[in-house]
């Protein structure tokens, strides 16, 4: 039997990743979705709530307003609609 080495705990990077940072935009995590945020532009008053607390970076905005969202990063957390004081995202069932 051969025995593994492992690394000791200097070895290890900080945060145990061997990741570069800011490496998000290549992945298309959206697929993970089970629920996604619908914009009622309608309702929206552009206060950038959501932009401001979403954790994917998947708020769009365009000519200062808030426009969609991008669903190849969007994972569904629900952040966005829960922040919003005037109900404008809708949580509703992903459908594949």
């Amino acid at each position: 039997m051969s025995k593994e080495i492992k690394k000791g705990w200097k070895e290890i990077p900080i945060g145990g990743l061997l990741l570069d940072a800011g490496n998000s935009r290549e992945y298309e995590t959206g697929t993970w979705r089970t629920f996604k945020p619908i914009h009622n532009a309608e309702k929206c008053i552009n206060c950038y709530f959501c932009w401001e607390f979403c954790p994917d970076n998947s708020i769009l905005i365009k000519d200062d307003k808030v426009v969609g969202m991008n669903y190849f990063q969007c994972k569904g957390c629900g952040v966005c609609a829960a922040v919003c004081p005037t109900k404008a995202i809708e949580m509703v069932k992903e459908e594949k």
